[in-house]
């Protein structure tokens, strides 16, 4: 009796596919839904207050600053809203840091911290997809609301400006422009997100990305702002009030004599005027002293604002990089 032999049948590929770019970008939507609601309610009503208020600003800027610098002005609108602008600003501020806090660190920190990430990347969600289509696609959702934002606050703020109470180039009022906001808030982002992947727990990376956003601000306004263009220098003493002077200082002969603040200047002034309605400036270059400073005009507020926007934007994605690097070498 002879066997008959069939010939075999090809296996099917049991390789499982990738998922679309598309449906990953539903997951994530449906994963992180809670966060982006939350993010919309608080900037909407920030949104809407902003709104609001600056109707009533631009309406009496309208009717009371004609011209800008009369007493009117000062009275009905610069006293009225100006400590309310200064606390508004100061707290607009910390809204990038709280984004990257409470919407970057725990994109990946959650799932990391709970191991549910391992689920996913039985789904046919490689760990490269799972990151790149959180991050990627979260990333640009923030950027587009704080981009939408910022342009909101410009307009809020015109009055003031228009007034000389805010100048441009003041730590105040910069980082809140179109793209120096936007750009903050995707550094912000992209720093919790890196954070969240070194650490792998939520709250610990919630507060790194908060220490870590602060300390990159504070040396960003302190040190390496006024550096981004070379600053004029001028010994007139009727500088535009829209002038950010970053040094100043005396001399002497054609030589430095000290600055223009702190023990020395005091010293030389109780020498030489001890008792003068004549200001410091005037008192000291009747005595061979003449005063100097170096300052950025207030023109250069938008090349300022694209050179802070195009570091932060490269920081942004070195940082993302990196994260999604970490997540493919470690997160196994």
């Amino acid at each position: 009796m002879t066997a008959l032999t069939m010939p075999a049948r090809p296996k099917p590929d049991a390789r499982l596919r990738p998922v679309p770019w598309r449906r990953m970008a539903w997951v994530t939507w449906r994963q992180h839904r809670a966060a982006l609601a939350g993010l919309a309610v608080f900037l909407g009503a920030l949104a809407v207050y902003l709104w609001l208020s600056g109707l009533q600003m631009h309406h009496d800027y309208a009717t009371a600053c004609h011209p800008a610098s009369s007493l009117n002005c000062a009275i009905n609108f610069t006293g009225r809203y100006g400590i309310t602008a200064v606390i508004v600003s100061i707290f607009l501020q910390a809204v990038p840091a709280l984004i990257g806090a409470f919407v970057g660190a725990p994109v990946l920190a959650r799932e990391l911290e709970t191991g549910t990430f391992r689920y996913a990347w039985t789904q046919g969600i490689g760990r490269l997809r799972w990151a790149i289509g959180k991050l990627v696609l979260l990333a640009v959702a923030v950027t587009a609301a704080a981009t939408a934002f910022g342009a909101l606050f410009s307009w809020y703020n015109q009055p003031f400006a228009a007034a000389g109470y805010a100048m441009p180039l003041s730590t105040r009022v910069f980082d809140l422009g179109e793209v120096a906001f936007a750009a903050w808030t995707l550094a912000a982002f992209a720093i919790g997100a890196l954070a969240g992947m070194l650490i792998r727990r939520v709250v610990p990376a919630i507060a790194a990305t908060l220490a870590a956003y602060a300390g990159l601000a504070l040396a960003t306004a302190l040190y390496l702002r006024e550096h981004y263009m070379t600053p004029l220098l001028t010994s007139k003493l009727n500088l535009p009030d829209s002038a950010w002077i970053v040094s100043q200082w005396y001399t002497k002969g054609g030589k430095f004599a000290f600055p223009a603040r702190g023990s020395q200047l005091f010293g030389t002034l109780q020498h030489f005027c001890p008792a003068s309605n004549l200001s410091p400036m005037q008192c000291l270059s009747q005595h061979g002293y003449t005063w100097w400073a170096s300052y950025q005009p207030g023109s250069r507020f938008w090349p300022f604002q694209w050179i802070e926007g195009g570091w932060l934007l490269a920081l942004s994605v070195l940082l993302i990089a990196a994260t999604v690097w970490l997540v493919r070498r470690r997160a196994a």
